[in-house]
Parts: structure tokens; sequence; C-alpha cells
């Protein structure tokens, strides 16, 4: 919904994000950036740029109008063109299979992924995605930024459009209703296609805002319920005996049936990937100590003033990339690969000279730098590594002004959109960077 506008052509049924639903203030998803009509141009300005590889979603509402009828075989071949000009530009295709835009339908009728009902109509998508282009797709992702299902927000990006304000249950039973999916459509791909799966978190590396032991336990809290407890499901098959415990403790009814351990155990990953942006501090002192764990970092979050940060208080630490990568692959083993990292900042173009963004360049520079050495220094397995992004688009609070892209989208949300694309200064220093496999990052 950020890239291909066309929100009611060629046979797609709609979406939360297209009716305002998602619990966004969306400026326009119906135009985006237009790439449904024409996404010629910028594959070229990807090869270009010597990427290669590049992440897009699929539709889930575009290739099952209202979520869990019939198939919109015109909406397929909206993808299977895409994948086709990827692979001809030598572009390696990673497949993400939702990305927030619940199905309007299934949100109405169910309130999305509260519903068991949703879950396997999720899974009958997936599985027939992966039928149809796992034989020249090979990375796949299920959830973006799977984790955000564990929290006091999970209504924006699980299709919840009835109510804002989850109980503990419901966050529960969000969240394991997507692992379930997760589990099963990794099982199915491991049985039936040569390709890689792997699970997705948003990751904010986290720090105790004081030297109190309580504030370093909450940390490990914080990092247990929103990010280890995902991880034991990609490489071990079950969930943190912590997270459990607080769900005996507590009485929480998350939905658990019988079979669903079993599920769980056939849902391995074959890497993990994130998207890594900022850190912040975690401050004991505002946590209420008798909620739900999931809570905590909603409570405790605080900004680290000894850190630079953009406009939006997103703290600049490469140094938290670093630690991010090798504590994850440190702690489970598997390859890590960060598919989403970025600087948002407000630009505007004057229609002649060109956007002179060093500090985009530099926030690249340092955590590129930051991944070689956690690869060379700290034996961290990495896959790769994939910006967020190369164009500017709608964020998924649908504001265009936190622009994160090397390349410019002119008149997005004016009358004439004429949607020209315009390279940054960022661009080309990219060119460079990928031309030497991030060999050279002057």
């Amino acid at each position: 919904m950020q890239t291909e506008g066309a929100w009611n052509e060629g046979g797609k049924g709609p979406s939360v994000y297209d009716t305002d639903k998602a619990g966004r203030k969306a400026i326009d998803w119906k135009i985006a950036i237009d790439n449904y009509h024409d996404f010629d141009e910028d594959l070229d300005l990807m090869k270009a740029m010597n990427m290669n590889m590049y992440r897009f979603q699929i539709s889930w509402s575009r290739v099952v109008p209202d979520g869990d009828g019939k198939f919109n075989e015109e909406g397929i071949q909206f993808y299977e063109h895409l994948v086709e000009e990827l692979v001809k530009r030598g572009i390696e295709p990673m497949i993400c299979l939702y990305h927030f835009d619940m199905p309007l339908a299934l949100a109405e009728k169910y309130d999305g992924f509260l519903s068991r009902e949703v879950k396997d109509a999720f899974v009958r998508y997936g599985k027939a995605m992966i039928d149809r282009f796992a034989d020249k797709v090979k990375y796949w992702i299920v959830f973006n930024e799977h984790n955000l299902y564990f929290t006091p927000t999970a209504y924006h990006y699980a299709g919840i459009i009835s109510h804002n304000e989850l109980t503990d249950n419901e966050i529960y039973t969000t969240f394991h209703h997507t692992m379930l999916a997760h589990a099963e459509l990794a099982a199915y791909i491991h049985e039936t296609k040569d390709a890689l799966i792997g699970g997705m978190l948003a990751y904010t590396q986290i720090y105790p805002a004081t030297k109190l032991p309580l504030d370093n336990f909450l940390v490990h809290k914080v990092n247990e319920f929103n990010y280890w407890n995902l991880c034991l499901v990609y490489s071990f098959g079950h969930y943190s005996k912590e997270v459990m415990q607080e769900v005996i403790n507590r009485r929480i009814d998350m939905g658990w049936q019988t079979g669903d351990e079993m599920i769980l155990k056939k849902g391995g990953a074959d890497f993990i990937s994130f998207s890594y942006y900022r850190s912040h501090l975690l401050d004991g002192t505002k946590i209420d100590e008798t909620s739900s764990a999931i809570r905590y970092l909603n409570q405790g979050f605080l900004l680290d003033d000894a850190l630079p940060k953009n406009e939006w208080d997103w703290a600049i630490d490469a140094e938290g990339f670093r630690y991010s990568l090798t504590e994850l692959y440190s702690r489970f083993r598997l390859p890590v690969f960060p598919i989403e990292n970025g600087i948002g900042w407000r630009e505007d173009w004057d229609g002649i000279n060109e956007i002179n963004d060093d500090y985009r360049i530099n926030y690249h520079r340092d955590h590129i730098q930051a991944l070689k050495d956690a690869m060379f220094i700290d034996g961290v397995e990495v896959l790769g590594y994939l910006g967020w992004g190369l164009i500017d688009i709608p964020a998924s609070s649908g504001n265009i002004d936190k622009r994160y892209g090397v390349v410019y989208v002119d008149s997005i949300k004016h009358d004439q959109r004429d949607m020209k694309r315009v390279l940054k200064k960022s661009y080309h220093w990219f060119k460079k960077v990928l031309a030497s496999n991030g060999d050279d990052l002057e």
C-alpha cells in the first residue's frame, strides 16, 4: 500500500488502509507512488544503483479481494510481471506476505487476526503465493515486524478495527494466531519448496536508563517479551518459558487449542530478519510492574539525550545496530538479515538543485561499517543489507514528509502528482558503495 496505488483497479478489493480504518491518519494510499501503473523506471534506478535485492509485499486484497474467496488472476499477474522484471535485471526478489493492510472484508467480519478464521484465510492465501512464486523467489518473509503484534498497539497492524484499547487476552490471542500462521507457512515452504523463509522483528536497541539493577532487569523483561519470545519460535519452535509463565500467573486466555504446540514446533525459520532505525532508554520508575510485561516498553520509553536525533526524536546509534546483530546471532545462531535501515528527514526539492542529504550518507556509512564490524570482528553470519528505502514513499503513518529514500518523489501530495523521480546526493554515494559490495564507504 506504500508503493502501488491503484487501490480499486485490476480487481483489487479494499484494505483497511484504503478506508483509513487501520488506526492511521493516512494522506492517500489510493495513489502512493503509482508503482502499479509504472514500476519500470524504479527498477531501472535500482539496477543503475547496483542494487541486487528488492523486498516487496504482495497485497493480500489485490490477489484475494475479500481475503478468503476467489483468487484474482489479474492481481497475481501484476506480481508475476514484477518478479520477471526484477529477475531480468539481476535483482533478487524477496516477498513479504503481510505488511499491515488487512483485507477490509475480514477486518469488518472478524476483527482481523483476533480470529482463527482470519489466520486460516491468511495461510490459504500464503500457501497459494508460495506455490505460485517460490520457484523464482528464494527469500520469503511472512509478517513485517512481527513483534508489533505483541504490543498494546497491535490493532494498527492486525486489522482490528472495532476498538483500539486491547486487553492482555486480545494482544496474546492476536499474536498467537499470527505466530501459528508463520509456523504453518514456514513448515509448508520447507516441505514443498527449495526456498528460505525468515522471521522479522522491529528491533530497537534498548539500554537501561540508570545503573540501578531494576532498570537492567526490566530491560531483560522487555527483550524477553518483545524479541526473544519470537526468536525462540524461529530457532527452537516454542515460546519463551518466561512468557508462558505470565500466561499462567495472569490467567491469560490466548486462544490456545490442542495441536498448537506441534504447529509451532514445525515452524522454524531459516534466518532472522529485522528493521533497525534507533535506540532508546528504559526508565524503570515509569513502569507498573503489576501490569503485563508486554506493556513495559510503552510505559518506560525514554530518549537518550547523549545521542543525536532526527526531527522525530529517533536516536542515531550505529553501535546499537552492531549490538543488535551480534546479540541476535549469538543467542539464536541463525543467520541474520537487516532488511530495513535508514533515517527519515524532512526534505523539499527546489526544482533545480540536487538535495544534499549528507545526513543520510553519514547514517548509512556508520551503520554499514557497524554491520561489517559485526561480521568481521564479532563473527556474525549476515545474509545481506537492505535499506529503507530506495524511493520516498508514504510511511505506514501516511506521512510523506518523513522521507527515507535516496530518490525524491516530486509532488506526491500535490494535485498535479507528476511523481517525478529526482536523484539525491545519497543515490550516487550508494551506487559506489554497492558497486564495491560495501568496501568503499568514503
